[in-house]
């Protein structure tokens, strides 16, 4: 295992001293970029591009040769899971991922099982490779849906407006959705543990679709589950700690009760107040975030405003820890001078918050 030479990111997630605010972005890796356009037209397919591990490092490491990004996070998609437990993912031209064996019905769901990992090597032969490609360059982040957010899409058969499907499973027959879930937390700790493995240096959880559920109901069929998977994670690997970081997407309201996951971090997305949210985690965990993806669109002025405007909420670190982010993934429409004016202001101005004195 190579030596890290930029552990910026995985320090501030720890909260421990850094020299500045270290910064990646989520869907880093994707459409906005010509490279990457590129490369997916070469594999013919989403599929073909996620299952190829020299494609998908390749995808990867694109945006780190244009941006002086503090980490890289695996190409990949979090519905490799359910794909592998048989469900049949496919990716239809304009609609997103599908299932062609959805969970339907009783006799479906009693026959789910955790899937056999070797299913999923592609996945962790990709890891390996990008660790070795990034020759300790910055650290690897390797990353799941959340067993909830898995389960929405494997009850739905695809994305959702209104969750009608699984929220009818919740109320009439809880006990089956409990069993997939229970699965499901099994499947991603599983899978995470080989990430890290592989060579993943962080792990983060994405529970994307945490905040349909009302409050009860998150904490009974999703955070319960989150906690089960974090409770299972290898904590160590090559003498380095591996920080966990949780995402739930409109998960604000529950900021309090997510800082007593176990996790390390909590990622937080565009509507929450950041200074509110880390008064209300006290520090116990970092946080990670939080910029509107549209920022991008609004021209340079704006994009640093808002950059110094996300730094000074958090404010000075102190004891805490901040990794700045995009409060969801980034549009595929993000002009790429946008991009460089964000990691260029962000490692400009975000010192001032480091050491002894708060910024300006």
């Amino acid at each position: 295992m190579s030596e890290l030479k930029n552990d910026v990111f995985l320090r501030a997630l720890l909260r421990e001293p850094v020299p500045y605010t270290p910064l990646w972005m989520m869907r880093q890796a994707g459409r906005y970029l010509p490279e990457y356009r590129q490369t997916r037209e070469q594999a013919g397919s989403f599929m073909a591009l996620a299952q190829n591990p020299e494609l998908a490092c390749e995808v990867t490491l694109q945006p780190l040769r244009r941006f002086d990004l503090d980490a890289a996070i695996l190409f990949s998609d979090i519905l490799t899971i359910p794909d592998a437990m048989g469900l049949g993912l496919q990716f239809v031209e304009g609609e997103g991922p599908r299932f062609k064996r959805p969970l339907h019905d009783e006799a479906a769901i009693a026959q789910l099982q955790v899937p056999d990992l070797d299913r999923l090597r592609y996945v962790f032969d990709a890891v390996a490779l990008i660790h070795k490609e990034l020759n300790g360059a910055v650290p690897l982040i390797g990353f799941s849906g959340s067993p909830w957010t898995l389960a929405c899409y494997m009850v739905e058969g695809a994305s959702s407006s209104d969750y009608r499907q699984i929220k009818t499973l919740m109320y009439r027959r809880p006990d089956l959705l409990h069993r997939i879930l229970s699965i499901n937390a099994q499947a991603v700790q599983a899978y995470l543990n080989a990430q890290i493995q592989a060579g993943a240096q962080a792990v983060m959880v994405f529970d994307s679709w945490g905040g349909v559920l009302a409050d009860g109901l998150f904490q009974q069929f999703s955070l319960q589950y989150t906690r089960q998977v974090l409770e299972g994670l290898q904590r160590e690997a090559h003498g380095r700690v591996v920080p966990r970081i949780v995402f739930t997407k409109g998960g604000g309201q529950w900021l309090a009760e997510m800082a007593d996951l176990g996790c390390d971090a909590l990622g937080v997305d565009w509507t929450v107040n950041l200074a509110a949210a880390r008064r209300t985690v006290d520090d116990r965990v970092a946080l990670q975030g939080n910029l509107d993806p549209m920022t991008l669109f609004g021209g340079e002025a704006a994009i640093r405003n808002e950059a110094r405007r996300v730094l000074a909420d958090f404010g000075h670190v102190h004891q805490g820890g901040h990794v700045f982010n995009l409060g969801h993934g980034i549009s595929q429409f993000t002009p790429i001078e946008a991009v460089s004016a964000l990691v260029e202001e962000v490692h400009r101005a975000s010192p001032a918050y480091h050491g002894t004195k708060a910024g300006t």
